[in-house]
């Protein structure tokens, strides 16, 4: 087998059946498996797994037992040469992974690929890329410096800005919603290291990678959706273990004086407050919808849903497309019917799309329910159609 995806579920069911879905269709001529973990949720994760993805390999936790353990359990029970390690609030192009597997099989010493991201407004998140943390580097993230000096190599290692996001190009950390590497690299270095509950993870193992004398790349020839806010509540157990995370990976790789120790737990402290701060839905009332769609009942069912009415846009005309701009000055929602267009097109109009003005959501093929988030602090948002 090529390809073994793992995607780690904790109390998302409907972004994981958007998430799987999408999966699905991206490995219909490749030879994968997709593997979910779900880390004890309380929702019906499982139930949905079992009713609508039978075939699927479900793994129950009967505890929360973090983002690496969770990780690791998924992994060993892989078949795939290959590994994807995926969030499951993700949405997968239908060529993403054949594009990625292309450049690995093609790359010489690769150790992890990542790609392009962009959250539910179809920004793009630059996370997608990263330098490693070292103390120096944190600062400048901390401080700011990195957006006071965006052309600045030194003070933007951070996010890797010697690449631009539509750049290909060797990068030392990738984001652990989405990384592709082989199996054999991943147990050679011991996987996720399981003393660290989560939001480090990513960064050691791919720093564990560098040491291998491997090279990590960004790959900026697919977009992946990542509705980031919802993987994580800002609270006070968010803030606590960011914290400990942060001392994890330095404790653990570098040398520091007890004041960038104080340092950094102030940085951190702050850094998380913001973050909270930010986690709010927006709830800005949209003043047109428009319907992606080939389905005359749909947009019906929508407009009862809403209480507003929806402008239906044939998915198969690229006059009526192209004239979208036009109407883009109003707050507008734009719904996308995947029962009539790929994964691969919803996420290329959310990017040729975005703007201030504009939201998304996308009504998954055969569900009923609409789903989207409208930037990555939103929690994100779920309509059930009940037709």
């Amino acid at each position: 087998m090529q390809l073994s995806i793992i995607i780690l579920n904790y109390n998302v069911r409907y972004f994981l059946e958007l998430c799987v879905l999408s999966v699905q269709s991206a490995i219909q001529d490749i030879d994968a498996e997709i593997i979910v973990v779900d880390n004890n949720s309380s929702d019906d994760s499982c139930e949905m797994m079992k009713q609508r993805f039978p075939d699927v390999k479900l793994i129950e936790n009967k505890q929360n037992l973090g983002f690496p353990r969770g990780n690791n359990i998924g992994v060993a029970q892989a078949k795939g040469e290959y590994i994807c390690i995926l969030n499951p609030d993700t949405v997968i192009a239908e060529d993403t992974f054949e594009k990625l597997l292309s450049f690995i099989t093609s790359t010489e010493n690769v150790g992890i690929v990542g790609c392009k991201l962009i959250d539910g407004a179809g920004n793009f998140l630059p996370e997608s890329k990263r330098g490693v943390p070292t103390p120096f580097v944190a600062f400048t993230k901390i401080v700011g410096l990195y957006k006071l000096f965006p052309k600045s190599k030194k003070l933007g290692k951070y996010y890797a800005n010697h690449l631009s996001e539509n750049e290909t190009g060797k990068v030392d950390i990738l984001v652990g919603a989405f990384m592709l590497m082989k199996k054999e690299l991943y147990l050679e270095i011991g996987g996720f290291d399981e003393n660290c509950f989560m939001y480090s993870d990513d960064i050691d193992l791919s720093y564990l990678v560098l040491q291998k004398g491997k090279n990590n790349y960004y790959f900026h020839e697919t977009s992946v959706i990542h509705y980031k806010g919802e993987s994580t509540v800002r609270d006070e157990v968010y803030m606590k273990r960011f914290q400990q995370a942060m001392e994890f990976f330095y404790k653990k790789h570098f040398k520091v004086s007890l004041f960038f120790n104080f340092f950094m737990k102030i940085g951190a402290f702050f850094f998380t407050l913001f973050k909270k701060s930010q986690a709010v839905t927006i709830s800005r009332q949209p003043d047109q919808y428009l319907l992606f769609s080939e389905d005359e009942e749909l947009k019906k069912t929508v407009e009862n849903l809403l209480g507003n009415k929806v402008n239906l846009l044939d998915s198969t005309t690229k006059n009526t497309i192209n004239s979208l701009t036009i109407d883009l000055k109003k707050n507008t929602e734009i719904i996308f019917d995947n029962n009539s267009l790929t994964f691969k097109s919803i996420i290329a109009s959310m990017e040729e799309f975005r703007n201030p003005k504009c939201t998304f959501k996308i009504l998954p093929k055969f569900s009923n329910f609409i789903i989207g988030s409208n930037n990555s602090n939103d929690r994100g948002k779920i309509i059930k159609i009940v037709k």
